[in-house]
């Protein structure tokens, strides 16, 4: 289950042109399977975390700024944009990782 990109290396000598792909051997690390099911879970918690937050945040936010307390209301929008972008560094996380588990050879 090499998933990721092998190195190739080529050795030139004198007399003798070597070259050889090198991948990683993911089936020596105990419990390698699993690592996509507790990385599914761990960022299925930050979306729903994110998306409470967003809810919340927002709520504030809009009872803040109809109560003139604007100091609340800007640390309330701080939260959301904080929100938001933990929720877009977890979705694009979601890409990147299925990018790198599915390129390069699979044995």
């Amino acid at each position: 289950m090499a998933h990721l990109t092998g190195v190739t290396i080529t050795l030139i000598t004198s007399q003798t042109l070597l070259a050889t792909s090198v991948y990683p051997n993911l089936n020596g690390v105990g419990g390698a399977g699993q690592l996509e099911t507790v990385i599914g879970a761990l960022t299925t918690i930050v979306l729903i975390v994110a998306v409470l937050m967003t809810l919340v945040c927002a709520a504030t936010w809009a009872v803040a700024s109809a109560h003139g307390n604007y100091r609340t209301a800007t640390r309330a929008r701080t939260g959301m944009l904080v929100a938001l972008g933990a929720a877009a560094l977890d979705g694009g996380g979601i890409t990147w990782l299925n990018f790198l588990l599915h390129i390069g050879p699979t044995l």
